[in-house]
């Protein structure tokens, strides 16, 4: 299969900022096996700002936009670093590809783009992709800019063409109410379309150091269920559950693609 997966913050870094050393580890050692199985992997990382914010010593993550694109631009860095460290020791090529909205809003740079994650699958290449927080802002209202990861993993789904869309979060899926704050919250196996029921369901936003939420991520399952491409939402803190996912097995929740309007 042809899979992205999606990581957010909150798996890659400790409240902190600081590199879960545990989480991200054990995520490489998954992805490096799923790709020696055959499968064909992208991944779509989040994760810069928040490293950026522990390499700098920050308090937290920045109010203001220039301290944000600073923390990402030292973050990215520590990212890339990291992924190529680890990846290489199960003998994986990384490469790195940092998108603004006119990469995906422009037909002739989104060809581009298409052309360029085909070519690295087919050399073998595990693509890394993030938006380009450095240069980019994620205001709400700014035309020029994806926003968050989640939207940006079902764009790339899209582009690809892929089967699957997997999102590793901080929450195991998605649930009848906040699991957070009511106890009998119930685990929603399976989503056959996203309907404003399903809708309704979506909190607010994520962990501290992340910008996503569940609305972000029934944004994206709506996106890349109407090509006919699976998404499931998982827990990010147990990557190995990767496995079960890409065998079909019921792990967190899974949007079903609408095959029937899929294109050919």
């Amino acid at each position: 299969m042809r899979i992205v997966v999606k990581v957010g913050t909150s798996t890659l870094a400790h409240a902190t900022g600081r590199l879960n050393i545990r989480h991200v580890e054990e995520l490489v050692k998954v992805l490096s096996d799923l790709k020696n199985a055959g499968h064909e992997l992208i991944l779509v990382s989040s994760g810069a700002i928040g490293m950026g914010v522990g390499k700098l010593n920050l308090g937290g993550r920045p109010a203001d936009m220039p301290t944000k694109q600073a923390a990402a631009a030292v973050g990215q860095c520590e990212l890339m670093y990291t992924y190529d460290k680890l990846f290489s020791q199960y003998n994986h090529t990384v490469a790195q590809i940092l998108l603004a909205g006119e990469d995906v809003s422009d037909p002739h740079r989104r060809n581009n783009v298409h052309n360029t994650l085909a070519r690295l699958l087919e050399l073998g290449a595990l693509p890394v992709i993030n938006e380009n927080d450095a240069v980019s802002t994620d205001e709400i209202g700014v035309s020029t800019t994806i926003g968050e990861n989640d939207t940006l993993s079902a764009i790339v789904a899209q582009l690809v063409g892929a089967q699957l869309l997997i999102l590793l979060s901080d929450i195991q899926g998605l649930y009848t109410a906040d699991p957070r704050r009511d106890p009998e919250a119930r685990l929603i196996p399976t989503v056959e379309a996203v309907t404003p029921e399903i809708e309704a369901l979506a909190g607010g936003k994520g962990s501290a150091l992340g910008t996503g939420g569940m609305a972000t991520k029934l944004k994206a399952a709506k996106l890349v269920n109407a090509r006919g491409c699976d998404m499931v939402i998982a827990d990010g803190g147990r990557p190995e559950l990767l496995y079960d996912i890409a065998e079909g097995r019921a792990v967190g929740t899974r949007f079903l693609g609408r095959r029937q309007e899929a294109e050919l």
